[in-house]
């Protein structure tokens, strides 16, 4: 019973470990999902409290994980994760049986798992750590109880600070569908191979005063004028996986007409300075930017705005901002592009080449430096 205890537990404790761990990479991208749910219930005014939920929550899940592993106070934490445990597989039964969540997040956007996989996960770690909380007294402590301290202590300083960093020079590992080496283009295209969904029609007619329902393949044998047409349904029999990486990407100009393509298809070097919102404008470092501008015109590569607030792009870049290069995009594709605000992308064609948050301008500035 020991033995099996033990195995629960390290096999817990790891799956806790990566989960928060993968998911602390890009902490925003789980306020993000958080913030989905939140609209689902219509809990919008929870939304500015999501980044410091997610924050929290990944850094419980690694320090709770690596509790497991060390045997430190095997009570309260199989007690804590039992309650964390019960709401993620509501969280997860309710993105099933709903449909209205097509992921949880349960480990980020590095390795998306459907709805019933969350959900069979979930139900599997439930019954593990019952087991546990059932059987922690046979654990024994891998370490003194001062020790133990010190290296939980320690897991929640650099998992918080981690995050921040993350934050602020986004994502360690980019698992975006615009990461760097990615191609744009190649992305919004259909996965080869994939299947399409498959439906099946469904008619309803009158006969003698009664519906009758039956598919394409069902007709009935005496069926004549005397069946009146009520409806055609098309009912999904089957959920294919033809979904391109990339949906809805497109790139406007202020009067609305979409460069898309023509953008995409430039076959020079060109920057993508992408500011979601003005809120943190502040963070832009002016000097950098005036000697990155500078750079780009010396070099002829185009630097665009991309950004749902184009008046204010205006109005701040002011002269800069030459005409028709400030561009309309929606402010959810610019946050999945890039996670902080605002970034800088080198682009050639559709191809993704670099990604630099506002707080490394100064490395972009070099990197410029070097183009042809």
């Amino acid at each position: 019973m020991k033995l099996l205890v033990n195995i629960a537990r390290v096999f817990v404790g790891v799956l806790f470990i990566f989960s928060g761990l993968i998911k602390a990479n890009d902490p925003l991208g789980l306020s993000y999902k958080m913030q989905e749910f939140f609209e689902v219930w219509g809990w919008n005014a929870l939304n500015d409290s999501t980044l410091v939920l997610s924050i929290i929550m990944n850094v419980f899940e690694v320090v709770a994980g690596i509790a497991l592993l060390i045997g430190w106070n095997m009570k309260l934490i199989s007690r804590l994760l039992l309650l964390l445990i019960i709401f993620f597989t509501f969280l997860t039964g309710y993105a099933l049986l709903s449909g209205k969540i097509k992921t949880c997040g349960c480990f980020g956007d590095c390795l998306p798992l459907t709805p019933l996989q969350s959900f069979l996960k979930d139900l599997l770690l439930l019954v593990l750590i019952v087991f546990i909380l059932m059987k922690n007294q046979l654990v024994k402590p891998v370490f003194a109880k001062k020790l133990s301290l010190i290296v939980l202590a320690l897991s929640v300083v650099v998992i918080t600070l981690g995050q921040f960093y993350a934050l602020k020079h986004l994502p360690f590992i980019d698992c975006l569908p615009y990461k760097k080496g990615n191609n744009i283009v190649e992305k919004m295209k259909v996965p080869e191979g994939a299947l399409p969904d498959s439906f099946s029609m469904y008619f309803s007619y009158k006969k003698a005063g009664k519906i009758v329902e039956f598919d394409q393949e069902h007709f009935p044998d005496d069926f004549d004028s005397t069946y009146e047409f009520v409806e055609r349904k098309d009912k999904l029999i089957r959920k294919g996986n033809a979904t391109p990486a990339i949906i809805d990407f497109a790139l406007r100009t202020e009067a609305g007409a979409d460069t898309t393509l023509q953008i995409l298809n430039k076959p020079d070097y060109y920057v993508l300075l992408c500011v979601k919102d003005f809120a943190d404008i502040s963070r832009l470092d002016k000097a950098t930017y005036n000697n990155i501008a500078a750079i780009c015109r010396q070099k002829n590569i185009t630097l665009f705005y991309v950004t749902a607030s184009p008046e204010k792009a205006r109005q701040y870049f002011g002269e800069t901002a030459t005409a028709g290069h400030i561009l309309v995009c929606d402010a959810t594709i610019i946050k999945t592009i890039v996670r902080a605000n605002p970034s800088y992308v080198l682009m050639k064609q559709a191809n993704v080449l670099e990604k630099y948050s506002y707080a490394d301008a100064d490395q972009f500035l070099r990197a410029l430096q070097k183009l042809p």
